[in-house]
């Protein structure tokens, strides 16, 4: 009994270690999931791997080229399902039973049907195979990717910075800072996290705001130990009649140098001498249908799921997310409330109201806390 609960403490031990590794990509893999992998031989790492970014290696080889020969006997641990199947890369199932690994302790499952069977190849062989320690830690990790393939639409986080009056801003329109700046540091790191930043022009035009990764704060990732290699995400702007400046600071380069990454979506029908002065500023512009007067925000999520976009973090204004809350695509809540009284102000969400409280959509919180003054939730809407 004793041995078995030694064995269980130095399985989860090394299995949260593959986690830590795994967060070395955040940011770079999309639209792979995050995955780390530790290789373990008599009581001792002989192997570490993270997969960096779609297209290179998977965790699982990084950790066998390093432990070389040592891997045979091995017992690898692995965030998620080791692959089966030929994409970009080999089966990392067949590169572990040629390396020899004795024994492997997954946490996740792989939700993509084109690469589940790893666990079978290796049992068939006679690998030991144990499934689901950390599960929920790990799915947590990569919930961008299990919701990705579940609902075939990137996921969308609503961020947002509110007084406790409910204000995004005066009613002047003033915005600048409603909340303190351990606050912003926190939502840059979800620009990290996710690939897209999405605004509407109304935004661009009132604050002109730079969306990019500057100087971000990590807590919301509890098992990052080390900050990834920063990058700005892709900026989007639902802006239906192409009135976006094309001086806008969003064109910018970004902090570390890089060339802004832009996406203007405008309606069927936009000002074609506008487009054009746009697409001289470097934006990808995209003509997408109209609904009610605006741009379509099915076509839109569409067109960003096309491109292998799976996450969205959305910074509009009150307008697109009230839109998004009609629609129900709202998949995860990131407010920051100010101890601040505005009074009459700017709400936090237009078009989306409750008649009855009893109609008002419920949130199940998965975070409190407090940021030097600010609350910070993390919530998930609960749809009827």
């Amino acid at each position: 009994m004793l041995e078995h609960s030694l064995q269980c403490a130095l399985d989860e031990r090394y299995l949260r270690r593959a986690l830590q590794l795994a967060e070395r990509g955040r940011g770079h893999t999309h639209p792979n999931p995050l995955v780390g992998a530790v290789l373990v031989k008599n009581g001792r790492i002989v192997g570490e791997g993270y997969h960096p970014r779609a297209g290179e290696p998977h965790a699982e080889v990084f950790a066998l080229h390093q432990a070389g020969e040592e891997a045979q006997g091995a017992t690898l641990y692995v965030s998620l399902e080791p692959c089966d199947h030929h994409g970009r890369t080999p089966p990392c199932s067949l590169a572990l039973l040629e390396a020899g690994v004795g024994r492997v302790v997954v946490a996740a499952r792989d939700p993509n049907p084109k690469a589940q069977g790893g666990l079978e190849r290796l049992r068939s062989a006679g690998v030991a195979v144990e499934l689901g320690l950390l599960e929920a830690e790990a799915r947590a990790q990569n919930e961008v990717f299990f919701h990705a393939l579940r609902r075939r639409r990137p996921f969308v986080l609503w961020k947002a910075a509110l007084s406790l009056d409910g204000q995004v801003a005066t009613r002047s329109g003033h915005a600048a800072w409603v909340s303190n700046a351990l606050s912003r540091r926190v939502a840059q790191g979800y620009r990290q996290w996710l690939p897209a930043v999405m605004v509407g022009v109304g935004t661009v035009l009132a604050d002109d705001p730079q969306l990019t990764v500057r100087e971000p704060d990590f807590r919301a990732f509890p098992h990052l130990l080390e900050p990834p290699p920063l990058r700005d995400p892709l900026k989007v702007v639902l802006d239906t009649e192409a009135r976006t400046p094309p001086g806008a600071r969003l064109f910018a380069p970004g902090p570390r140098g890089e060339p802004a990454r832009v996406a203007v979506l405008v309606g069927a029908g936009a000002p074609a001498a506008r487009i054009r002065v746009l697409e001289r500023h470097g934006a990808t512009v995209v003509e997408l249908p109209r609904e009610g007067g605006r741009v379509s925000l099915e076509a839109a999520l569409a067109w960003l799921w096309e491109q292998g976009v799976d996450g969205v973090l959305l910074e509009g204004g009150p307008t697109l997310a009230g839109a998004l809350l009609r629609k129900g695509w709202v998949d995860k809540v990131a407010l920051f409330l100010a101890p601040k009284l505005v009074g009459e102000g700017r709400g936090a969400l237009l078009g989306f109201a409750a008649g009855r409280m009893d109609e008002a959509l419920g949130l199940e919180t998965r975070r409190l806390e407090l940021l030097e003054g600010d609350i910070w939730l993390e919530a998930y809407p609960v749809w009827r």
